[in-house]
């Protein structure tokens, strides 16, 4: 199984970026998300979708944030709107598998400006 992330950038605070990520390989799908690990900082989540359709987001992106998914495309993606330097990070996307595996793709910066 392979994720690959884009859409990683520079943006000025109150801007907006939406990341992509798709998943390729021979895989059920349980849960799919995003994650970000700031500078210094531990991974954490941003926010999942479980079976396309419960989600979960972190307090932190609550309202401004939005993850949805492309079945068809084994896509998920990420539309980040209002964004704050403290948004700044590596983002990961992360599928977990109905056995409960999960992978990892390879990240994408995103910096956030003040």
């Amino acid at each position: 199984v392979q994720l690959q992330a884009s859409g990683g950038g520079l943006v000025q605070a109150g801007g907006s970026l939406r990341l992509s990520c798709s998943a390729s390989g021979s895989f059920v799908i349980d849960t799919l998300g995003w994650y970000r690990q700031a500078p210094g900082k531990q991974r954490e989540l941003v926010a999942s979708i479980r079976k396309g359709e419960k989600t979960v987001y972190a307090d932190s992106v609550k309202g401004r944030f939005t993850i949805s998914t492309e079945n068809a495309a084994n896509a998920v993606y990420l539309q980040m709107n209002s964004l704050k330097p403290e948004d700044t990070g590596v983002y990961y996307c992360n599928l977990e598998d109905v056995y409960s595996n999960v992978y990892w793709g390879q990240g994408t910066l995103v910096t956030v400006s003040s």
